[in-house]
């Protein structure tokens, strides 16, 4: 029962959020493509999270995270603010488009790549707070390096134009590793068990 009634005494702040999110505005998702600069930029950062990073690797990368998530964000019909589209896909009005689908599938794109000199992380933050939103994503480091030194590609946040960034520099979402998150929600049954 107190899961139930701390669940739902979220519901205003969703609501309020929903709203503020709103004012945002809605996303055409048949705006032109991004310039040139924006791959070039994220392939360079990408190349830059280490001195063995194939740069073919990099730009095609770069490519495939800035591209994908907009073929899906035409694909799953997202014309709102990231919040407002996960109601319409809770409650059956869209197909897809909440953040652990967004990372799922862009994810398992870049996995048929077969990259050699970069590693895919799955991070989830806000896992454990009260008064936030669980968000997962794809964060990209290279080769046997860890996710804290990696760079999050984030589709969702921008309900499809790819947030990028230094996983260190993502302070509105304080990241950690999903396996991890994972024992600590089994461990947490237990002990209520």
């Amino acid at each position: 029962m107190p899961k139930i009634l701390s669940r739902l005494s979220l519901l205003p702040l969703l609501l309020a959020a929903s709203l503020l999110s709103a004012c945002a505005g809605a996303r055409d998702p048949h705006v032109p493509a991004p310039p040139p600069s924006e791959y070039a930029a994220l392939a360079q950062s990408i190349q830059g999270l280490g001195p063995n990073v194939d740069p073919e690797e990099a730009q095609r990368m770069a490519r495939i995270s800035i591209d994908y998530p907009r073929e899906l964000a035409v694909a799953w019909n997202v014309t709102d603010p990231a919040y407002i589209h996960n109601i319409k896909v809770n409650n059956g009005t869209r197909p897809r488009g909440l953040c652990y689908q967004w990372a799922d599938d862009l994810q398992a794109r870049l996995e048929q790549e077969n990259f050699q000199t970069l590693d895919l992380h799955r991070g989830i933050a806000n896992a454990l707070k009260t008064f936030r939103i669980e968000h997962s994503s794809v964060i990209v480091s290279q080769k046997g390096g860890t996710m804290k030194e990696g760079i999050v590609l984030d589709p969702w946040r921008f309900g499809g134009e790819l947030y990028w960034g230094p996983v260190v520099d993502d302070h509105k979402y304080p990241w950690v590793e999903r396996q991890e998150v994972f024992a600590t929600k089994r461990a947490l049954r237990l002990q209520e068990g």
